[in-house]
């Protein structure tokens, strides 16, 4: 029996109703969605995370013992400190078709509509399970996820595929780079600039890695190469740089991040380690973040299944990074396809349409009647 048509939108208007800010404790938004699916007889497991105020979920539609799909999504979403915002950006607000609050677009909408037919896939009589797989703080590098994936193994056999709901307006999406960033910190002795001799310039101490970053950006302009991104080859850059106090004065600390993206088949932490090598004395190196890049082949059956059940082609590949590539990582062929444009994620006024949300819907009921054939 099929949900009342608004289902999806008032459960995303729940949903972005949790500030659940990247970084912060999500325990309040789980334990609803957990409750809301015990209410429909589906059975899922919390796992918490290393931090301890933030946690994963997991649901199984179905016999876990047979191999199924995962429809993956995570509820962490980025600040919304913008004056822009024409309201509260954690209510949702309706202007004509549009849905607007921070987590619409990036990714409360799909996960919305997950959880909006999940009940009427709990009544169909399906061949291989469909699991749900929730995580937090994507948006610091996919943090949560890899506690959710090295889990699987003691939940469900492994799945046929994931389909990661990444807003990309519902065309299957085949690859995305890989990414990882560290932050250096380096440490110094503060002191008038007029006695240099007397301290120790942290900022100073931070050249030769930012110099080795700047030469690996070039070098990696005519390493190898994939037509499908844009630029074609793997990157690196400083991304931030902060230190001192004054002109005149000697600064005592100095930091900075640094991140790279990879094409399929390269190691983004490795792409680093030139930087990682130039750092000298007083100099920490932190890892922020990392995951590996994805690659799918458009002949493959899950390739084929989402092209079928969005109806719409596969596109080749987005300049955003998705937990998509540690999942295929764990030996779970992946694949990204969600409602909603990208453009429209971290940034005031977020939105996501009526029909999208809709159209989600359907995708995942079109999911569900493939299974039951």
């Amino acid at each position: 029996m099929s949900q009342h048509p608004d289902a999806a939108c008032k459960m995303l208007e729940q949903l972005v109703g949790f500030s659940s800010v990247v970084g912060r404790p999500n325990t309040d938004l789980m334990a609803f969605v957990q409750d809301y699916l015990h209410g429909h007889g589906i059975a899922s497991q919390v796992l918490p995370g290393p931090e301890g105020d933030r946690v994963n979920l997991f649901a199984t539609i179905g016999d876990p013992s047979r191999q199924g799909y995962i429809l993956s999504g995570h509820v962490d979403v980025v600040p919304a400190n913008e004056p822009e915002w024409l309201a509260d950006p954690f209510v949702v607000r309706r202007d004509g078709a549009r849905l607007i609050g921070r987590g619409a677009c990036d990714m409360k909408g799909f996960v919305a509509a997950v959880l909006a037919v999940a009940p009427e896939l709990a009544a169909l009589p399906l061949s291989a399970p469909v699991h749900i797989a929730l995580s937090y703080d994507e948006e610091a590098g996919c943090r949560g996820v890899p506690h959710l994936i090295g889990a699987l193994p003691d939940l469900c056999a492994t799945p046929l595929g994931c389909i990661v709901g990444e807003p990309t307006g519902l065309h299957p999406v085949l690859a995305h780079k890989g990414k990882a960033a560290l932050r250096l910190v380096g440490q110094g002795r503060s002191g008038h600039s007029s006695r240099p001799d007397l301290g120790v310039n942290a900022i100073h101490a931070l050249l030769p890695a930012l110099v080795a970053a700047a030469a690996q950006a070039d070098a990696l302009q005519s390493g190898p190469q994939d037509a499908r991104f844009q630029p074609p080859w793997s990157s690196v850059q400083v991304g931030t740089v902060h230190g001192g106090q004054a002109v005149n004065i000697i600064p005592d600390r100095a930091e900075a991040r640094i991140e790279a993206r990879a094409i399929a088949g390269v190691d983004p932490s490795g792409l680093l380690a030139p930087v990682i090598a130039a750092v000298g004395p007083g100099v920490d190196v932190q890892p922020l973040s990392a995951y590996p890049a994805l690659g799918l082949d458009r002949t493959h059956p899950l390739a084929v299944l989402l092209e079928g059940i969005s109806g719409r082609k596969a596109l080749d590949a987005v300049s955003f990074g998705t937990e998509a590539g540690l999942y295929q990582a764990a030996g779970i062929p992946s694949i990204i396809c969600g409602p909603g444009d990208i453009a429209r994620a971290h940034r005031p006024e977020e939105y996501l349409t009526l029909p999208e949300l809709r159209a989600t819907c359907d995708m995942i009921r079109a999911l569900g009647a493939v299974l039951v054939q």
